[in-house]
């Protein structure tokens, strides 16, 4: 048996969910990717996939074994390309995670030109702000805000996001301005975010002049989605803590007003993570370099006053 093509075989079965299509992807009859598949099985004396007239479903063993192959095939595949031609222009299927604003605002609009500079790149790009496991899941590397609260993981602080705090004109109409941040605890609400690892609500920071002041303001609404928390900003639910690049065009519209402008909160450090252990191969590092160089052009650090300059 060639071990090395009946695990390219079960890999694609994986990620096809179809014999046909995996196939089809290989450029293989069915029938020799049925063998290949049972002969890995024989080989391991375990049971890789449960097969039905309908699907394909990875047992427990073969999700164990679809993760390490994964990684093996990559380590290979980067070896041979590494050896036989260092020129030679990356490829292959490459596992991105983000939040949804940092993909809806940054990352989609410009990703036609990372296409245009590697055709041969497939980007399965996961959207949200969900915990992810980034070994179990197969996941090459991420754009985070915040510190990783995972120490294992290999962390690259690329950036910071400025932050600033606005609100919907009909909601100041209604409950006023606040002259000062006590006022979010007792005379307001906000808008608040949740963290889905521990269910927290994140504090308000300020700071002016060297005086700094933590609030845990009232809610209304907390959602632990970016784009759900602007949503909510811009339907008057409360007073909101957002990085100026959501809000931009919102302000300039008028459908958001900034409050509290003399004072600062600090801005969101952005990091590039890696699982560990993870061989950063030709198609990560070009994704993360041409990705640097995106959150660059965006200045995503700017204060309002400074993004207009």
């Amino acid at each position: 048996m060639d071990q090395l093509s009946a695990m390219r075989a079960f890999v694609r079965v994986v990620e096809m969910g179809n014999f046909t299509r995996a196939a089809e992807a290989l450029s293989l009859p069915k029938a020799t990717v049925t063998n290949l598949i049972q002969g890995l099985e024989a080989h391991l004396h375990t049971k890789l996939l449960n097969r039905t007239t309908r699907r394909v479903m990875v047992t427990t063993d073969g999700a164990l074994y679809y993760e390490r192959a994964t990684q093996i095939i990559a380590q290979i595949d980067e070896l041979d390309t590494g050896l036989s031609s260092s020129h030679m222009a990356p490829s292959g299927r490459l596992r991105v995670e983000m939040a949804g604003a940092f993909a809806d605002w940054i990352v989609i609009p410009a990703l036609h030109d990372f296409h245009a500079r590697f055709p041969d790149i497939r980007v399965d790009l996961g959207v949200g702000d969900r915990p992810v496991d980034y070994l179990a899941e197969n996941v090459d590397c991420a754009l985070r805000a915040g510190v990783p609260a995972d120490q294992s993981l290999i962390a690259r602080r690329v950036t910071e996001v400025s932050v600033i705090t606005c609100a919907a004109p009909g909601y100041l109409e209604t409950h006023g301005t606040p002259g000062h941040p006590s006022e979010l605890e007792d005379r307001h609400h906000c808008v608040s975010y949740f963290m889905a690892q521990n269910n927290r609500t994140m504090a308000f920071d300020f700071e002016r002049a060297g005086e700094k002041i933590e609030i845990n303001a009232r809610y209304v609404v907390a959602v632990n989605d970016a784009r759900s928390y602007l949503t909510a900003a811009l339907n008057g639910l409360g007073i909101s803590l957002l990085p100026h690049f959501m809000a931009a065009d919102a302000l300039e519209k008028g459908d958001l007003v900034r409050v509290l402008p003399e004072w600062q909160t600090e801005p969101i450090p952005l990091y590039v993570v890696y699982p560990p252990n993870r061989h950063l191969s030709n198609k990560v590092r070009v994704f993360v370099d041409w990705l640097v160089r995106l959150l660059a052009e965006k200045r995503l650090n700017l204060t309002p006053g400074q993004a207009g300059q």
